[in-house]
């Protein structure tokens, strides 16, 4: 029987007043020791519960926030797509991990508070802090399962609150906060913690090791690649980077260090090759489907990427293509239905310039081949991306259909899935595919053939997608995440 604890008296930290700050670097410091206070408030009482004491009071901590305030329709430079609120108002976001968020909060208030010459406030909202995410954030303290413990979890600290954790935001379904504040960032805290916790379970890498370029693929040979690559970066003194991390969270800084291997490999194992500013490069292996495509871009937007970009394999459409072709998608047939509630399938999915430019670029400069030439092993077009692994099985009537209607040069399972999902956190995406068989013409992947086209297409075709990542990372962040991706009311954070 557990002793009833419903009605304790709730204990928070002493209040205290908001802060109005014009220098972004101090106001993010401020951010960081409200949250570490919280944190510390919640932990220090969870500790004391778990270790035997009966509590006696229900203990909560807020998030801190940032508060922004205009009275003004003053215009700002039409070219920005971020860094500026839309009109006279309030507006705030709840703030968790400002120590991961450092950079990004420094650069996002300080566009804020140039582009309208009016500081920010900084102080505790009205939103707690779940237990979970303030004392398991670093795996060192494990929040136990209820009916573990002596006591009820939710009687005395927060749990996790799934209405706070949704996508009304990004979704565009006309979200504010309680108080009618609009909001200042795409995501709220929790939201983000809950998504940093699911990135650490998926990938078996702390959130803090992604980079700001992320390639995702859809078969473990090109990660073998990627070590090799990174084995050369490390060894290069003039490449910018500076470690190479896998799953476990085991990193290595010279080009000769052993790499440990986890006896079992998470769902989503993934890799980075950091620079110092983290504009460096990560590999994730999202496997085969649609739906691990949306859970790997759900998470691994709350950490703002500048761009992802799926370098997989795909089944070629048209008889003029070979295998080992690449195909650059301009545009998706999304029948991978995993996000037709949250971005309808009538929502055109558009290229984005700088990304094209990019990729089209990095295939030239592997193959060396350029202009009418590229078109030898290269088609620009349409790519399905289906839920049905085995759709060639059923009656192909209805599926040929469409993808003959949708000009279709390509199918596979989750490109589609990525890009909608980077057009709907306005997150820059593309895809460039490599066409490993062709169901259609009797070309199918068969265990030979495998063999042979793995080994002599993988190594390039992933080098063309770090190489494209290398351009991005040379372009103004400003250039890259294009207002196509912004709706009429955006928020100021990116």
């Amino acid at each position: 029987m557990y002793a009833p604890t419903q009605n304790l008296p709730i204990v928070t930290p002493e209040p205290v007043a908001h802060m109005t700050f014009t220098d972004p670097a101090l106001a993010v410091t401020r951010l960081q020791e409200l949250y570490d206070e919280a944190c510390r408030f919640i932990g220090r009482h969870f500790l004391r519960a778990i270790s035997g004491e009966k509590p006696e009071s229900r203990y909560r901590a807020f998030y801190p926030e940032i508060r922004f305030t205009t009275t003004s329709f003053a215009t700002v430079d039409s070219r920005l797509s971020f860094g500026h609120v839309m009109g006279p108002g309030i507006y705030s976001t709840t703030i968790t991990r400002p120590d991961l968020f450092a950079n990004y909060l420094r650069q996002q208030i300080g566009l804020l508070i140039e582009n309208h010459e009016v500081g920010v406030q900084i102080g505790v909202s009205t939103t707690p802090i779940p237990v979970h995410f303030a004392v398991g954030g670093e795996g060192t303290v494990s929040v136990p399962h209820e009916g573990s413990t002596d006591f009820i979890l939710r009687d005395v600290f927060d749990v996790p609150d799934l209405v706070t954790t949704n996508d009304d935001i990004v979704n565009g379904f006309g979200f504010s906060y309680p108080d009618g504040a609009a909001p200042l960032a795409p995501f709220t805290a929790q939201r983000i913690d809950y998504s940093l916790a699911r990135l650490s379970h998926y990938t078996a890498t702390s959130p803090s090791h992604f980079q700001n370029h992320v390639l995702f693929t859809n078969y473990q040979f090109y990660i073998e690649e990627f070590e090799a690559y990174a084995r050369a970066a490390l060894a290069d003194p003039d490449s910018g980077y500076v470690s190479f991390v896998g799953p476990g969270n085991h990193e290595i800084t010279r080009s000769d260090e052993p790499m440990q291997v986890m006896t079992k490999l998470p769902q989503m194992p993934s890799y980075h090759l950091k620079r110092a500013n983290g504009g460096g490069i990560t590999l994730v292996n999202i496997g085969v489907g649609p739906s691990n495509a949306k859970t790997a871009t759900d998470h691994i937007a709350v950490l703002r990427p500048h761009a992802w970009i799926m370098v997989g394999h795909c089944a070629g459409l048209r008889n003029s293509q070979r295998l080992g072709d690449f195909v650059l998608a301009h545009a998706y047939l999304r029948e991978d239905k995993v996000l037709d509630d949250d971005l309808p399938v009538w929502v055109p999915v558009p290229p984005l310039a700088e990304i094209q430019i990019a990729l089209e670029g990095a295939v030239a400069e592997v193959t060396e081949l350029e202009g009418y030439d590229l078109k030898r092993i290269m088609r620009t077009g349409t790519v399905a991306s289906l839920d049905n692994r085995n759709w060639e099985l059923r009656d192909q009537s209805g599926p040929v259909q469409r993808l003959s209607q949708s000009r279709a040069v390509a199918l596979d399972m989750e490109s589609a899935t990525i890009a909608a999902n980077g057009f709907r956190f306005r997150v820059p995406y593309g895809t460039l595919l490599c066409v490993s068989d062709k169901p259609l013409h009797g070309e199918l992947k068969l265990p030979g053939m495998a063999t042979d086209f793995y080994r002599t297409q993988v190594a390039r075709h992933l080098l063309i997608g770090i190489r494209a990542m290398e351009k991005l990372n040379q372009m103004p962040v400003e250039r890259i995440h294009s207002r196509k991706l912004r709706s009429f009311e955006e928020t100021a954070f990116l």
